[in-house]
């Protein structure tokens, strides 16, 4: 039995690959376990800093990427001791294959890593979007989802510059400063898109608006969507999919029809000079009944203006920000009346009789 357990295949006894192989199984038996267990241990530690959110949101985001790095963990520190076969040795461009095998697992190992980070980034978000689901601004959740895409552009970064240095060996402080002279000219040839990148933190300290406001901006209204990193995404009233650079965003003149308090009305009404003094001042003391409509909060009825050809009649009123749909049937309602005033009272506008004179 021993000399069947010691004999040599491929550079390594029989006894080592059952080690390793059942360490192996080992492992993919236990990782869910394994998994589960450490995004416990780690949710009881948590919880004691009142991180509010459930055990199954936070197991559920962890446990995948921890089963897969420990597994991923275990087979490669098992691999290594074993001896390299000869039989396997072979040399590509100057680099034998037991390099680039190694290179490889460095590389497994580092984005196994990486991954379960992002999905620590996610877990918190998830938990500091739903802290920011209890206070009334808006922002905070634009913050975060902001914060987070951006804190993982980051991430993927350094786990590329760590992929380049284990796998390739090669050194991180002499490529940075290699490619400084590279990021510069790319900065000069990509200073719009820096500009962009410098307008959305802008746009999320500054807050002008929020996801879901109705802006209007370079003469464009539509209703915010998603604030990126580069670009906002505006939903337009045509239900078009607008794209606006977030530096014009910034540097443009625009208007948050979200956050204005009032709704106005205006009717301005060219009555006939031929219209009697009494009949003008009845009409404009009628018109001041007719526009204290019950959702009308404040109003203003007054001659405006004498012209050459009319009296400038003028009405202003202002409401609550109720919907669109019912300001316009209030609007609707209101003009309605003026006109049925006007034919009742056999009062003209300016222009309605238009008679043409030809002289010989």
């Amino acid at each position: 039995m021993n000399a069947l357990l010691d004999k040599i295949i491929l550079n390594n006894t029989l006894l080592s690959y059952l080690i390793c192989f059942g360490t192996i199984l080992l492992a993919v038996a236990f990782k869910r376990y394994l998994g589960r267990y450490v995004a416990g241990l780690v949710y009881r530690i948590i919880q004691k800093a009142s991180w509010a959110v459930d055990k199954k949101t936070f197991v559920d985001l962890l446990v995948g990427p921890l089963e897969t790095f420990f597994l991923i963990l275990v087979t490669i520190i098992t691999l290594d001791k074993l001896n390299f076969p000869n039989a396997f040795k072979f040399t590509i461009l100057k680099t034998n294959s037991h390099n680039i095998i190694d290179a490889i697992g460095n590389g497994i190992v580092i984005t196994a890593f990486i991954w379960l980070l992002l999905r620590i980034i996610d877990f918190i978000a998830t938990v500091l979007k739903r802290k920011a689901d209890i206070t009334p601004q808006a922002s905070d959740n634009n913050l975060i989802v902001f914060l987070k895409d951006f804190l993982k552009v980051v991430l993927v970064i350094i786990g590329i510059l760590l992929i380049i240095r284990f796998s390739f060996g090669k050194d991180i402080g002499n490529l940075l400063a290699g490619l400084s002279i590279v990021a510069g000219a790319l900065a000069l040839a990509a200073r719009e898109s820096l500009e962009n990148l410098i307008a959305s933190f802008i746009i999320f300290f500054d807050t002008p608006f929020n996801v879901g406001d109705l802006v209007k901006v370079n003469n464009i209204t539509g209703t915010v969507e998603k604030i990126g990193l580069r670009s906002t995404r505006l939903r337009t009233e045509d239900k078009t999919w607008v794209t606006m650079p977030n530096k014009q965003m910034v540097d443009s003149i625009m208007d948050n029809l979200t956050l204005r308090n009032q709704r106005r009305g205006i009717l301005k009404l060219e009555i006939s000079l031929g219209t009697a003094p009494e009949t003008l001042q009845r009409f404009i003391t009628d018109l001041k009944k007719i526009v204290q409509h019950p959702l009308v909060e404040n109003y203003t009825v007054f001659l405006s203006d004498i012209a050459t050809n009319c009296y400038l009649v003028q009405a202003e009123y202002y409401t609550a920000t109720i919907p669109i749909a019912d300001f316009n049937q209030m609007k609707q309602q209101i003009n309605l009346q003026v006109i049925a005033w006007l034919k009742e009272n056999n009062v003209e506008l300016a222009g309605m009789n238009t008679e043409i004179k030809i002289s010989r």
